[in-house]
Formats: structure tokens, C-alpha cells, sequence
């Protein structure tokens, strides 16, 4: 890791000494959360893409207590839910809802349509306050296709970014 990148990461001890965290601090200090081996590193990855993927909001917390759950990496997963960003996002959900539709057989009715497209608009008014009233309206307008769409592109991702671990990660010898 870069110098310059270590003094912004906090160490296991910082955080393990957050007494926010005092709670969890026994599931905290579990070896596995925190070694880089292939089997935690891939449960991490698979955590942090399912949830990255499936939920808009919060998905940090969820992925970090699913790892801890499942002693995936937390770090791995923390970082693997930054597959959806604002860059990401648009067309994640354009093409989820895409897949939705196909899934479902349902030709996208001109109605429901007009319905997406004024929800969609409503988010670019609302840049800055409102925005997450925007986005579950728009939600809501794609409905089922959406998130059939996401659930299909969050378990793919899980499964093949579990596999590619597995297949890409190489011990060191020496």
C-alpha cells in the first residue's frame, strides 16, 4: 500500500478503539474479517457486489455486517459496494430495468413509460435536497421489472466475483 494512502486508512487497533463499536468488538477481532486469504477475500468480494448492487442506499453497513456475519473480509466488502457511485448508478438501474422487462416478458407499456421518464426527470430537478424522495419515486414507477433486474444482476455479480477470486488469486511461494 502507498505511504500516502496508510495515514488516511485507520489501522485494526484505531478502529477495534472506537467506542462506537465497543458492541461488536468481540465479533471484531476475529482473525478472519481481517487476514487477506483467499477464502475471506472472496466471501468480502461477493458480499460487497450483492449488496453494492441491490440496495441504493446504505449499502456500506449492510455489506459490513454481512461480512461480519459470514467472516467475509470487511474491508474487501466495504470496498466492493463502490460498484455503484454516481457514475455507476444511472446505468445500473437503466440496464437492470432493462433485464427486469426482458425477464419478465412485459413490453414496456407507452403509459409506464411516460411514468419512468417523469420520475427520472424529477431526480435531475431535485439535484441537491429531495433527491432521495426522487429516487423512490422513480423506484416505484419501474416496480417489479427493476427489481427482478437488480436482484439478477446482484447475485450474478456475487457468484462470478466469488468465482474470479477463486480462480485469479495465487499464493506467494518464497
Amino acid at each position: 500500500m502507498p505511504p500516502w494512502l496508510k495515514r488516511w486508512i485507520p489501522t485494526r487497533e484505531q478502529i477495534l478503539a472506537n467506542p462506537a463499536l465497543a458492541p461488536f468488538a468481540g465479533r471484531l477481532r476475529d482473525e478472519r474479517l481481517w487476514r487477506a486469504d483467499r477464502q475471506s477475500v472472496a466471501r468480502g468480494v461477493s458480499i460487497g457486489l450483492f449488496f453494492g448492487l441491490m440496495i441504493p442506499f446504505a449499502q456500506f453497513l449492510f455489506a459490513i455486517l454481512t461480512a461480519l456475519w459470514l467472516r467475509g473480509h470487511l474491508v474487501t466488502s466495504a470496498a466492493c459496494t463502490l460498484v455503484s457511485n454516481p457514475l455507476t448508478f444511472p446505468p445500473i438501474y437503466w440496464g437492470a430495468y432493462e433485464l427486469g422487462r426482458f425477464v419478465l416478458a412485459r413490453p414496456a407499456a407507452p403509459e409506464e413509460l411516460r411514468q419512468v421518464e417523469h420520475s427520472a426527470d424529477r431526480i435531475g430537478q431535485m439535484a441537491g435536497t429531495g433527491w432521495l424522495e426522487g429516487l423512490w419515486l422513480w423506484i416505484g414507477a419501474a416496480g417489479l421489472p427493476l427489481l427482478t433486474g437488480l436482484f439478477i444482476m446482484a447475485c450474478s455479480a456475487a457468484a462470478i466475483g466469488y468465482m474470479a477470486v477463486h480462480l485469479l488469486w495465487r499464493e506467494r511461494r518464497g
